[in-house]
């Protein structure tokens, strides 16, 4: 681990500005992604932020009857929490299905949906990767790729987003609120949270330089049955290969997101609105622009029956 600098702030604008000021400077709160990278000098700040001391770690009502989740509320509080388990029971369920408990316990709201999407090769320093020096090329793409992106993907990069969080956030239309270096805030829905990979992997999110989120506002619940189904290797501590959120009412509407299979949480409102006519329509839009690999392709199969299964139990 490279040497670094440190230090505490007591406001938002504070860390932001602090980031702003000191080029390579990094947030840090749970650090459960940071470090490790850090160990492997994957990720080399020059200056860490420690933002835990902020007044960012409660869950609250809003005015039009939704929620507001403070960046640093941590995943196992905001899955215990009895309003998220009563009114967005997908959420709760995808958090549970995420890590470890001892993970849990320390990753943050806004840590975990900044989280680097990233595959086999991003850690290995001794394989090429757009996403650790821009322009050296993707081992992934002539490499080992089963757990990679099925859909959305580029030439540049096909590695797969890790949260099952922000799967069901972006079913539920989340919205990241920040804070600017020069104290402007922000609201930013999830849907345009994420960026493409493109010609440029290593830039992942809306972000600015120095920007900080401050928390993630949830609108009115949506009623209906939540299910949240993952799918992988080994019962726990697993990314997915595939994840199926969905949310569906008594008369057969509702919405679906998925995870495992691209860059970000995949969802499109045409395949919401594909649910009355059955799991074969929904997957049909959702996948319509998939291009898979060779290792990969099993996807395809795996995501239409894990949605049709997740389907029939949320009819049921």
């Amino acid at each position: 681990m490279k040497a670094f600098t440190y230090e505490r702030v007591t406001t938002p604008a504070d860390a932001a500005a602090s980031a702003q000021r000191t080029p390579g400077a990094k947030f840090i709160a749970g650090g459960t992604n940071l470090l490790d990278l850090m160990k492997l000098e994957i990720e080399t700040p020059t200056h860490l932020i420690d933002v835990n001391g902020l007044a960012l770690d409660k869950i609250e009502p809003t005015a039009d009857g939704g929620l507001r989740i403070g960046a640093l509320v941590r995943n196992t509080d905001l899955a215990a929490d009895a309003r998220v388990r009563r009114d967005y029971a997908v959420l709760s369920r995808a958090l549970l299905a995420g890590a470890s408990g001892q993970l849990r316990n320390k990753a943050t709201t806004a840590g975990n949906l900044l989280q680097r999407t990233r595959c086999p090769y991003f850690y290995d320093t001794n394989q090429p990767c757009n996403k650790r020096l821009p322009g050296s090329g993707c081992a992934a793409l002539e490499g080992f790729s089963r757990q990679l992106a099925v859909i959305g993907a580029s030439r540049a990069c096909i590695a797969t987003h890790p949260s099952d969080m922000a799967v069901a956030m972006r079913l539920l239309d989340a919205v990241v609120e920040t804070v600017s270096p020069e104290g402007r805030e922000r609201k930013i829905p999830l849907a345009d949270f994420y960026r493409g990979p493109g010609d440029t992997p290593h830039l992942e999110n809306a972000l600015s330089s120095g920007e900080l989120i401050t928390g993630v506002t949830l609108p009115r619940p949506l009623g209906g049955t939540h299910i949240y189904r993952k799918v992988r290797d080994r019962a726990s501590y697993a990314f997915a290969l595939v994840s199926v959120a969905a949310v569906v009412q008594q008369d057969g509407s509702g919405r679906v997101a998925l995870g495992g299979v691209a860059h970000k949480p995949w969802r499109r409102e045409d395949a919401d609105g594909a649910l009355p006519q059955g799991a074969q329509a929904v997957y049909d839009r959702l996948f319509a622009d998939a291009h898979p690999t060779h290792e990969n392709e099993f996807k395809l199969i795996l995501a239409k029956r894990t949605l049709a299964s997740a389907l029939t139990e949320a009819r049921a």
